[in-house]
């Protein structure tokens, strides 16, 4: 008999408290080392369409609701005795006509107890209009059934509005709701490949999104455990598509957050090491912390094939330039953010007859000259600022020539490299030579810089192939924009959107994009439009909170977790950001009055450990956490004030607000179910925006 492990299980056994999970994890796997003792209990469920529903007795009240027939056991939700009995008595298992996949199917009995009548005889005809205008419209009930839309919700999906069609969406099995999602909002799916009608509607694809049959105790123990595992081992449709798709030259993907750019970003390395043996594949991210999170999911992802993996390299970019550079060159010592700040310092000082504030000199330094590696008066003279907005006489350029000579001397003086003179020198060095990797991926692209990117243009050398990028424009939190295009890597053509997010709530979505444009566009004129984009699944309201002291908000964040842990959330599954160094200690104090466990994140530790994570915001890119808390949101540290100091014209002031608001947004988006932000009084400009 198979033993089979259905995905809302999983969602059901995580809304359990701790004690409760425990005690449905012993009787889950005591079922799967003897499913046919005596001791199960097992009930038929009372008033259920399918007779093949039955619960199983945890202990006086949780039962666990199983499928039942001659060849297999599924577990299928598991919560307090009428809670399991109703999802029971609502569900039957059928095998999909048209696609032949294994689904359960929620029974509808009327589609006003899905659809709900909109109240509308105060408004305006033409909203009462808009109201009933279905979201779906010219798609017939044959092309509806072929996407894997269960018959009896035919009516329903026709009939939704936009303000319900998400509603609609939830209830129908996973493949049906990616469908229906996708054409509520303009976009055609892929039909599924067809699929023989003699084959066990559990093998098919579809099937084995939301159907896993455990092997054995191990497996089982590995599903209940790792609950975001099915994030990683599954992909959508449309990120299959372009994980296999060839790219005859660069290729960008973007989306905002939650799409699974990083899902993407694994499976085109695995599926490229898959297709190319013997090939070396370098997968590559912004920071340590992200490069040691990829790792943990690379892991889990080849657990079954773990020789792929050695095909497969993963560094932040710059342990990677770290490496390549010893190994093409001597090691070098590289010049430290103080290094530097100290010495562009002195040399301002130094020089006389200029009324440059210190810190444009800083941002001309980083943006232009080290960036882009200006050797000289004239590089410097002729050189085209296109990501930096104040216009500079040429009798300025010469005063702040003199500023960056005495830089480039002391660097010299002192046998000091910058990161970005090292990338740039491994840029010259394989221009006409063979590059150590035949692919690269790229993840949090939009956040490398000039020199970076050089490198991988010169690595990749426009291969079929060779060089694919994820990231997201609205994540951009680092680099002042460039263009891609003039250092040789032409997205053109070959870049794609996600427009689905699987991994934040609705709720929680649609609040934080209140901080950003739907439409951002890079220097080469490549355009991200964020409208349309949708979640597949709601949730809690985000809570926004203005607290009047330090010590009341940190009480309030430990009541809040306190409460989340009582409901089951393990201290892994809890984030807790703030925007720097400064406000961590708020943070720590709200964790331990909470009495939960936790580490600070940094490059060396992987965020998927057991114990609650505490960052500043910049450090949260690419994680995901069930629970996140954003902290510290005032008015003086966000935006950061000493940022917004170091603005020498309306342009560059207008960038930091934008960055600034990326990061809220960033850190926001980390979240799946549950987020709090907090503050204390007066709070954030950026908190009235999310309101």
């Amino acid at each position: 008999m198979d033993f089979i492990f259905h995905n809302t299980f999983q969602k059901s056994l995580e809304r359990l408290n701790n004690e409760e999970q425990k005690q449905a994890k012993i009787t889950a796997m005591d079922l799967q080392l003897n499913p046919a003792s005596p001791g199960h209990q097992f009930h038929k469920v009372e008033r259920a369409k399918d007779k093949r529903f039955w619960t199983v007795r945890i202990n006086r009240d949780l039962r666990i609701v199983v499928y039942r027939d001659d060849s297999r056991l599924v577990l299928c939700y598991v919560d307090h005795h009428d809670k399991a009995y109703n999802w029971a008595q609502k569900r039957k298992y059928e095998t999909h006509p048209v696609t032949g996949s294994a689904q359960f199917v929620e029974i509808r009995e009327r589609v006003e107890e899905v659809v709900k009548i909109v109240e509308v005889e105060e408004q305006l005809s033409a909203q009462k209009e808009h109201a009933e205008t279905p979201a779906i419209q010219g798609i017939t009930d044959a092309e509806l059934l072929a996407y894997g839309i269960p018959d009896e919700w035919l009516v329903a999906v026709k009939e939704a509005n936009e303000d319900f069609i998400l509603e609609v969406a939830e209830r129908l099995p996973p493949e049906a709701q990616e469908a229906v999602l996708k054409l509520a909002v303009g976009e055609i799916p892929d039909l599924p490949t067809p699929f023989e009608s003699n084959k066990d509607p559990f093998s098919h694809p579809d099937a084995q999104r939301s159907f896993r049959i455990m092997n054995d105790v191990d497996e089982l123990q590995a599903a209940l455990d790792f609950p975001w595992e099915r994030w990683i081992v599954f992909l959508h449709p449309l990120q299959r598509r372009l994980v296999e798709r060839d790219f005859n030259g660069p290729a960008r993907i973007s989306g905002s957050a939650g799409t699974g750019k990083t899902i993407v970003a694994l499976h085109r390395a695995v599926f490229l090491a898959k297709n190319n043996p013997e090939t070396r594949i370098l997968l590559t991210t912004f920071s340590g912390t992200l490069a040691n999170s990829l790792s943990s999911k690379l892991r889990r992802l080849l657990r079954s094939q773990p020789r792929l993996g050695e095909q497969i390299e993963i560094h932040s970019m710059e342990d990677w330039a770290k490496r390549l550079f010893e190994t093409n060159f001597a090691k070098s010592q590289l010049a430290t953010p103080e290094m530097l700040d100290s010495f562009i310092s002195e040399s301002f000082d130094k020089v006389d007859g200029h009324s440059f504030h210190l810190p444009f000199v800083k941002a001309e330094w980083a943006q232009i000259v080290d960036a882009w590696q200006l050797q000289n008066w004239d590089d410097y003279r002729d050189f085209k600022r296109l990501g930096r907005k104040t216009r500079i006489s040429k009798t300025h350029r010469e005063s702040l020539w003199k500023i960056f000579s005495k830089v480039k001397a002391k660097l010299a003086e002192k046998n000091l490299i910058t990161p970005a003179e090292r990338f740039t020198k491994l840029s010259s060095h394989f221009i006409d030579k063979r590059s150590p990797y035949d692919f690269m991926v790229v993840d949090e692209a939009q956040d490398i810089d000039v020199s970076q990117l050089k490198l991988l243009a010169a690595l990749s050398g426009n291969r079929k192939n060779s060089l694919f990028l994820c990231g997201d424009l609205g994540q951009r939190i680092f680099q002042s924009p460039f263009s891609w295009k003039a250092l040789g890597v032409n997205i053109q053509g070959r870049s794609s959107t996600l427009k689905i997010n699987y991994r934040t709530s609705h709720q929680i979505r649609t609040q934080a994009d209140m901080l950003l444009d739907t439409e951002l566009s890079d220097l080469d004129g490549n355009t991200e439009n964020r409208r349309g984009t949708v979640s597949v699944f709601n949730g809690s309201k985000p809570e926004i909170v203005a607290l009047k002291t330090e010590q009341a908000e940190i009480e309030t964040v430990a009541n809040w977790l306190n409460d989340k842990v009582q409901q089951g959330a393990k201290p892994r599954e809890i984030g807790v950001f703030v925007r720097s160094k400064n406000e961590i200690h708020r943070a720590e104090y709200a964790l331990k009055q909470a009495g939960i466990d936790y580490h600070n994140l940094d490059s060396k530790v992987d965020p998927t450990s057991g114990k609650a994570s505490v960052s500043i915001m910049h450090l949260a890119k690419g994680l995901e956490f069930k629970i996140v808390v954003v902290m510290a949101c005032d008015e003086d540290i966000m935006p950061s004030q000493e940022r917004i100091e170091t603005a020498s014209d309306e342009a560059e002031l207008e960038d930091i607000y934008n960055t600034e608001r990326h990061l809220l947004y960033v850190a926001c988006t980390r979240a799946r179910d549950y987020l709090l932000v907090t503050c204390v009084e007066p709070g954030s400009e950026f908190l009235l925006d999310m309101r």
